[in-house]
């Protein structure tokens, strides 16, 4: 008996060694949410740390959720299309921001193609004009390529992906995670990172508009809309020809200007439900997605209402111009911490002309974010979660003063 409890002992502790080998190889390394939940590891190269390597790769996407249409074949309101952006940093005293000589790869290991998890490509010519190669966005960019360099900074447009893993499509995932990597001309890689790419397609429209299938929400939509506007709208759809909203009422997101004489997308669709729900999250993304998981809202509770003041009404005006009239950090926050003047958030620079949200992430996921995913950046590059706020992330050493608000 006891020699069998000794080879048992033997045989635990040899396992535990075998599988410190083996993370070591990998070199995968294990963190602890700070806000609980599970926490994607991301996988990078032997021998590479993101906190000693010459180069930094700090990317974001421009917005805290991406939404989409899953069923194009009655109408669509967004395809799928996600923008990643990357900035390249070259670690130093000081650090210099760079692109020549560098290009940057992005991927989505677990989530490498989006044909079958939605129809659009089966309808992308009749809505938007275009014949689309399959797993190929609008804009021309795949579930992975190389993200072009613009500017100080590295970005890859339209990116079409869904919330559906390969390995495991249910349940959705919404933070998918692309992984970015930084090469020079001869192919050697400089710096990699993992990244949040939101998207969902959960639009509850289904709640309300469940007649006469809830499966078929849209062609309810467009047959309230041709009761009350006299439009033709389902027998359009019926015919073969799915409807595009932006084709009448004007998107900023999608460059449709639409019919000037009609309200934007925005205003009528918020002035004409602002009767129905004050509750943003009925419509978009909807109540299981749950988009805003900032640190504002996670420690001080602040909801939608909190930034865009006025809620369904205030929206709904017709002198609005959709993502472009946004709140704006500077209402609140003090002049150091606000925006570019006559600039939006998602496009502000700051501090050695880094992004402010190469440093806080998006809007709707400021950082400390209750999804572990979008910490898992900053978990790397500094060692915890939160703002990317250690000096020595970019710099070599820690400057005697100064600092990006200061």
């Amino acid at each position: 008996m006891r020699k069998q409890q000794n080879m048992f002992r033997m045989a635990i502790i040899f396992g535990t060694l075998l599988l410190m080998l083996a993370m070591a190889f990998l070199a995968r390394p294990v963190f602890v949410s700070a806000v609980g939940g599970p926490i994607y590891i991301p996988f990078v190269i032997r021998g590479y740390n993101p906190q000693t390597a010459d180069y930094v790769v700090i990317g974001w996407n421009d917005l805290g959720m991406h939404c989409y249409d899953r069923d194009y074949s009655t109408a669509a309101v967004l395809p799928p299309y996600n923008n990643l952006f990357a900035q390249v940093i070259k670690r130093g005293d000081p650090p210099q921001v760079v692109t020549s000589g560098i290009t940057v790869e992005y991927s989505f290991p677990k989530n490498t193609y989006s044909v079958g998890k939605t129809n659009f490509w089966d309808y992308a010519e009749k809505l938007f004009g275009v014949a689309l190669a399959p797993n190929v966005g609008l804009a021309g960019k795949g579930m992975s390529g190389q993200m072009d360099a613009k500017g100080n900074h590295f970005v890859a447009e339209g990116v079409p992906v869904t919330e559906f893993s390969d390995a495991n499509p249910n349940p959705p995932d919404y933070y998918q995670m692309a992984k970015m990597v930084a090469k020079d001309t001869s192919g050697k890689v400089l710096a990699i990172t993992d990244v949040v790419a939101p998207i969902s397609s959960e639009m509850r429209c289904d709640v309300c508009h469940n007649q006469p299938s809830p499966t078929n929400f849209r062609m309810n939509i467009l047959q309230k809309h041709d009761e009350e506007e006299l439009t033709s709208l389902a027998a359009q759809a019926q015919a073969g020809n799915p409807v595009l909203c932006a084709n009448c009422h004007a998107d900023p997101a999608l460059g449709m200007t639409g019919n000037p004489e009609l309200p934007s997308l925005s205003a009528a669709m918020h002035s004409k439900h602002a009767e129905e729900t004050t509750n943003c999250y009925s419509c978009h993304p909807g109540p299981l997605t749950l988009c805003l998981r900032d640190v504002m809202s996670q420690k001080f509770g602040m909801t939608c209402n909190d930034c865009h003041v006025g809620g369904m009404t205030a929206l709904g005006q017709e002198n609005r111009t959709p993502w472009v009239d946004l709140p704006r950090c500077g209402n609140c926050h003090a002049s150091q911490f606000a925006e570019n003047q006559g600039t939006l958030y998602k496009l502000s620079t700051g501090h050695g002309g880094l992004y402010c949200e190469s440093c806080h992430n998006s809007t709707h996921a400021i950082l400390t974010s209750r999804e572990a995913n979008d910490n898992a950046q900053s978990l790397a590059l500094q060692g915890y979660a939160g703002t990317i706020q250690e000096c020595t992330v970019c710099h070599l050493t820690r400057p005697a003063s100064g600092g990006p608000h200061q």
